[in-house]
């Protein structure tokens, strides 16, 4: 349990207390002229046939580990493919990591890396300035044939030459059903009186404001600036009202649990892995946010073969229910709800970990924003939460 919570508490509650020191310095800077390059000229030769090596960065806890009589699916890998994998849990935050390789990257050295996951708007500003390379389609069929449909298509990378979801997850409303009746929508819960002082929201800028967008008619992944003025409004006035309680990282869970609060937004996976039966994760009347962490490979990876064979792999449907049935995110992988039946019989029917077509069918993606555009918003939304 504590695996499940704490790769989106290590993302929630980094970027949260970056944001909350008040400054914007913090924000990634991508866009002057000497940091950008050209992947096709800023890359090294594949070492993979000669070093059977793969080096990773990842989240804590995100990927399963092996027991007396189980083998993890890592493990399967170095012994199917003769690849030793160096795995290091090291991305604790986006921000934090971006620090870790912005030097190098920035300057077309190399970060000692083949492979690392990030969240889908830092991943689409290394694609912006040029830091990753591009995939062999011919060799990770399986990213292309598998990819479940609502995750094909996003505006930063249509064709997914550069990023291979991970995991993903859903931004939508949890409600404690022994304190308070349900809550159906974005909207009840900035203005229904009897929540008033008894919500929380989140930190991260994406989710809030997606949602907030949703629920003034406005596309979170193609929105004009008069409608993110429309909808930080939105969010002013329900703060200004009383109307919440607090801006959070994912500590909302134990609060909601508690009583603490009664409704608030919130991540499908931390729902999951409270495993309360009183605390409900609800899809909003307006959609509902869905956000991935993506395998990318930088610039100067030396191991780039390797690395495809990774995403390869685990693409394919039985190795991806091993995995989601440890970290209880949504699986990216279509074909995995069926492998479920001989991994875990009882996931199978976990909305959580397979979300319905119906339910997939309300997500939304936030557009991917250029830097100017990072900093305005970033600004106007910490001007409102108090960052």
């Amino acid at each position: 349990m504590t695996g499940r919570l704490s790769r989106r508490a290590a993302l929630r509650g980094g970027a949260g207390a970056l944001l909350g020191l008040g400054s914007l310095a913090v924000l990634p800077a991508f866009g002057t002229p000497d940091r950008k390059q050209d992947p096709a000229t800023c890359f090294a030769d594949d070492l993979s046939e000669e070093q059977r090596k793969l080096v990773i960065s990842n989240w804590p806890a995100y990927i399963d580990e092996d027991g007396k009589k189980y083998v993890s699916t890592l493990t399967q890998f170095e012994r199917d493919f003769g690849i030793t994998v160096d795995y290091t849990a090291d991305v604790n935050d986006n921000l934090e990591f971006f620090a870790k390789v912005v030097n190098q990257l920035g300057a077309c050295q190399p970060s000692k890396r083949d492979m690392f996951m990030l969240t889908d708007w830092m991943a689409a500003r290394m694609i912006q300035v040029g830091w990753l390379q591009p995939l062999d389609k011919s060799r990770v069929p399986n990213l292309d044939a598998n990819l479940i449909d609502s995750l094909k298509g996003v505006g930063w990378d249509p064709e997914r030459n550069y990023s291979a979801p991970w995991q993903s997850g859903l931004s939508g409303i949890a409600y404690n059903k022994e304190k308070v009746k349900e809550v159906r929508s974005f909207e009840e819960l900035l203005s229904r009186p009897d929540l008033k002082g008894r919500i929380s929201l989140l930190t991260e800028m994406r989710d809030t404001m997606g949602l907030t967008l949703l629920s003034q008619g406005a596309d979170p992944a193609n929105f004009t600036d008069a409608e993110w003025d429309n909808a930080i409004e939105r969010l002013r006035k329900a703060r200004g009202d009383g109307q919440i309680r607090a801006f959070t990282g994912n500590e909302y869970i134990q609060d909601l649990a508690a009583g603490n609060i009664v409704a608030c937004e919130a991540w499908s996976g931390d729902v999951a892995a409270a495993e309360d039966p009183n605390l409900v994760f609800v899809t909003p009347e307006e959609g509902q946010m869905i956000w991935s962490d993506n395998m990318l490979i930088p610039n100067l990876a030396t191991h780039q073969a390797n690395a495809e064979d990774w995403i390869n792999y685990y693409y394919e449907p039985e190795v991806a229910a091993k995995l989601a049935a440890y970290v209880w995110y949504i699986c990216p992988v279509k074909g995995a709800q069926e492998a479920m039946e001989k991994v875990d019989p009882s996931l199978v029917d976990n909305p959580l970990i397979f979300p319905t077509e119906e339910s997939l069918a309300t997500t939304h993606t936030f557009m991917a924003l250029e830097e100017f555009q990072i900093r305005a918003y970033e600004g106007d939304f910490a001007d409102v939460t108090g960052g």
